[in-house]
């Protein structure tokens, strides 16, 4: 018999996401040691905004371990969330039409308000230091005067602060010098250079927009925007 899919509640899933991919991989490398990298990061944070299911993205992940663990000759270790990506879509194709419509009930916001509240209050405080982003921090502080009121729409609020680091983004990108764009594509390529062969064109573009947007941020010392940065 067929295993039940899983009801989907937002945001819980959302902000369990990236936490249950992590100590998933952790757990069927064998270590807890191992730390993601950046490509790890943006190939997982693709998966969650192209709407893969998190069932999928965690038998992915088992099923390519299995066949690894099947074989012979294991030289090399498994370093790398990449290596699951053939085995992730394997997973999410064989899942799509099955799983019920995204639920829209709401579930408790996994933070405080005042978490929420301290948490686009800083990046405000960040935005407003750097010039030319003076605009996007004011719209973070009229989020945080009717964050009272959004905290009860976190799906809403996350729309919002897309839209804002979407624009971020944009402005930092007409800042970005040609070397620094060809180092961050170098480093991308090297990191890929092993798994492109288990991805598709689609996933190479969303995992490649991914990175490059993280590594300029980063890069920029920019924050991000996103409710699944609230620590």
């Amino acid at each position: 018999m067929a295993a039940e899919p899983e009801e989907v509640a937002w945001p819980a899933n959302y902000f369990n996401y990236f936490t249950e991919v992590e100590e998933h991989f952790q757990k069927a490398r064998g270590t807890g040691l191992f730390l993601m990298s950046p490509l790890d990061w943006a190939l997982v944070e693709a998966w969650k905004n192209a709407g893969v299911p998190l069932t999928a993205v965690l038998r992915g992940i088992d099923a390519a371990f299995e066949k690894w663990r099947s074989r012979k000759n294991r030289i090399q270790s498994v370093n790398s969330v990449a290596y699951c990506a053939q085995a992730v879509l394997a997973e999410a194709q064989v899942m799509a039409g099955v799983a019920p419509p995204p639920s829209s009930k709401q579930s408790a916001a996994p933070f405080a308000l005042e978490d929420l509240q301290r948490f686009l209050q800083d990046n405000a405080a960040t935005l407003s230091a750097a010039a030319g982003y003076e605009e996007i921090a004011s719209s973070l502080q009229k989020l945080v005067a009717g964050s009272a009121d959004l905290y009860y729409d976190l799906e809403d609020l996350e729309r919002r602060l897309t839209a804002l680091e979407d624009k971020m983004i944009a402005i930092a990108r007409t800042r970005q010098t040609e070397d620094d764009l060809l180092r961050a594509r170098r480093e991308l390529d090297i990191q890929l250079r092993p798994y492109r062969g288990k991805m598709t064109a689609d996933q190479l573009t969303m995992l490649e927009k991914q990175y490059l947007d993280r590594m300029l941020l980063d890069s920029a010392g920019l924050p991000r925007l996103s409710l699944f940065y609230l620590r």
